[in-house]
């Protein structure tokens, strides 16, 4: 596989503008792009205005219990050819969550596929 870098790290949320305020007021993470996906939840990624770089993706839990200490939902990787990594995975037995790469609003594709203890995966190539 072709890794250029951990995309980001995404956190389940119950509460999605406190945890926003939180990692933007607190812990001093910038809010680079929020995105509501439609019928799905709504997304902030944050990082640093400076360098552009992304390290956490808070996802709005919709109705999803999860522990009280909060929830890792998954880990993300960037690649530059989304479609030749879904090849070489599917030659490999890899199990993905859906069948093809889903589009967020703003022109980026990314697909999830499972590690060996059920771990969550993501591939994700920036809008070209």
């Amino acid at each position: 596989m072709a890794i250029q870098k951990i995309e980001h790290v995404g956190i389940m949320v119950s509460n999605y503008d406190k945890s926003v305020r939180f990692y933007n007021e607190t812990v001093g993470l910038d809010v680079l792009t929020e995105l509501k996906i439609e019928g799905g939840p709504q997304l902030a990624f944050l990082g640093s205005k400076q360098s552009g770089h992304i390290y956490l993706e808070i996802v709005e839990t919709l109705d999803q219990p999860f522990p009280t200490e909060g929830r890792v939902h998954h880990v993300a990787f960037t690649v530059s050819d989304l479609a030749s990594e879904i090849q070489t995975l599917q030659e490999k037995g890899v199990t993905f969550l859906t069948e093809t790469p889903q589009t967020l609003p703003n022109g980026a594709q990314y697909i999830f596929f499972v590690g060996p203890d059920e771990e969550r995966i993501e591939l994700f190539q920036p809008k070209k």
